[in-house]
């Protein structure tokens, strides 16, 4: 007869000193991620000259050969995670798509560079189902929102940095287009960044390899091991269907916060050439600078919050945190676009930033704190799947939409952010405040789960 599986007896929490250190290593992952991922935005210039493709292809290798393999590839990526390494995942993720990234360098036409794109795509879809499954396993409940808004400082690191490196190749440009290499020979600067921050990853998924994998708690597990039992996918998508209302409320209403982050991000450098007559490398290097401090300030500030409110007794911490982002940026969200002085919105631009990056620490903690253990990978993905829909891949067009379709002045751009920007986070706001109410009862819910599947 079969002996039913049994539950691993639940262990400490490991020293948060080396929870922290994890913590610290994939947070430098998420930065690289986010060089590889943006840098292609500060080259469109040279690689369109290089490579003679038009706006068009060019369009393709920016964002649909990326979003469109990262979103269908992070589904079945964050299945693995729920049931094998979740290091070695991210390790193998990390590898490829550096080694991608590097390989655009090697690039010689559109063809070969959409497939390093697409590379680059599937290998980090690896990375932040599997991430936030680890913290979840690294620190107790009533610090994961602060610890894996730690990790998501990576992304505004990441943004900055990209930043900084496109000024690095309009120097390298200005004082010598070609370099000598050795084994790949001749190769044009463009190329030079992408070997630049691509290799690199190859030496950060070694470093991965060193992380301990920690105990996967509260699951099913095998018997005689520590290996947790995979959850048919059935059961997932039951699961999710019961928290359907959960779901809906808490993903969407993030996602329409990501819109409005991205639809602004993508043209707020256009409004300040177009509205206040500044030349592009000015406000970038001014907008870019804010983005870099302030946005990691505020992701990190909106985790402690709603950790330091879940621990005077507020079981939904993380949407009412995520509530009030979503109407606290309003104030300097739209002031920014209303002012006279172009230093003055500058300025504006800072609390904007770090309202607008606070609830993207604590949305994932959301989703690992209503989630079995076993489900944790795929939730996220599902999660990761609806935020960069609608967030990377409507919101800039949306605004972009209301500039030359509804307002049809190159001039109102910042008229056309304000529109968009405001219904999103109204929209959300709605969708966040009613969606706590379904947030309780999914921990209800999973409190049942877990007493059912011993």
């Amino acid at each position: 007869m079969l002996t039913p599986p049994l539950r691993v007896e639940q262990q400490p929490y490991p020293r948060p000193a080396y929870a922290w250190l994890v913590v610290g290593i994939l947070t430098l992952i998420y930065v690289f991620s986010f060089i590889d991922r943006q840098i292609l935005n500060l080259l469109v210039g040279p690689i369109r000259r290089d490579l003679k493709i038009s706006d068009l292809e060019m369009s393709y290798l920016l964002g649909l050969s990326f979003a469109i393999f990262y979103t269908l590839f992070g589904i079945p990526m964050g299945r693995i995670a729920d049931s094998r390494s979740r290091r070695g995942l991210i390790a193998a993720g990390v590898f490829a798509w550096s080694f991608f990234t590097a390989g655009c360098g090697l690039t010689r036409n559109f063809s070969q560079m959409l497939l390093m794109r697409i590379g680059v795509g599937v290998g980090e879809a690896a990375l932040s189902p599997a991430a936030y499954s680890l913290i979840a396993d690294y620190f107790p409940p009533h610090r994961r929102a602060t610890a894996i808004s730690a990790y998501g400082m990576g992304i505004y690191l990441g943004s900055g940095i990209a930043f900084l490196l496109g000024g690095l190749v309009t120097k390298l440009a200005s004082n010598q287009e070609n370099y000598e290499l050795a084994i790949v020979g001749s190769v044009r600067s463009w190329q030079v960044i992408f070997f630049a921050v691509g290799l690199p990853g190859l030496f950060l998924s070694l470093l991965m390899l060193a992380v301990r994998e920690p105990l996967r708690r509260d699951t099913r597990k095998i018997v005689g091991t520590l290996k947790p039992t995979q959850v048919p996918l059935r059961e997932v998508f039951t699961y999710i269907k019961d928290n359907r209302w959960t779901f809906l409320c808490h993903n969407v209403g993030t996602a329409l916060l990501s819109f409005s982050s991205y639809g602004s991000a993508a043209w707020i450098p256009t409004f300040f050439v177009r509205h206040h007559h500044w030349d592009a490398g000015t406000t970038g290097i001014y907008y870019g600078t804010i983005v870099a401090i302030f946005g990691p300030l505020g992701i990190a500030f909106g985790g402690w919050l709603a950790d330091y409110v879940a621990q005077r007794g507020r079981k939904d911490s993380n949407m009412l945190v995520e509530f009030l982002a979503a109407i606290a940026w309003a104030p300097t969200g739209f002031a920014y676009l209303l002012v006279d002085d172009p230093w003055v919105a500058m300025w504006l631009l800072a609390p904007t930033s770090f309202l607008v990056a606070a609830p993207f620490g604590i949305a994932p903690a959301a989703i690992q704190q209503i989630m079995p253990n076993e489900m944790r990978g795929q939730a996220s993905a599902v999660y990761l799947f609806v935020l960069n829909l609608i967030g990377l891949g409507i919101g800039p067009s949306a605004v972009a939409f209301f500039t030359d379709k509804v307002f049809q002045d190159d001039n109102r751009v910042g008229t056309s952010i304000l529109v968009v920007t405001m219904a999103a986070h109204t929209i959300a706001a709605v969708l966040l405040w009613f969606g706590r109410k379904q947030y309780l009862l999914s921990m209800d819910r999973l409190v049942l789960w877990r007493s059912s599947h011993p």
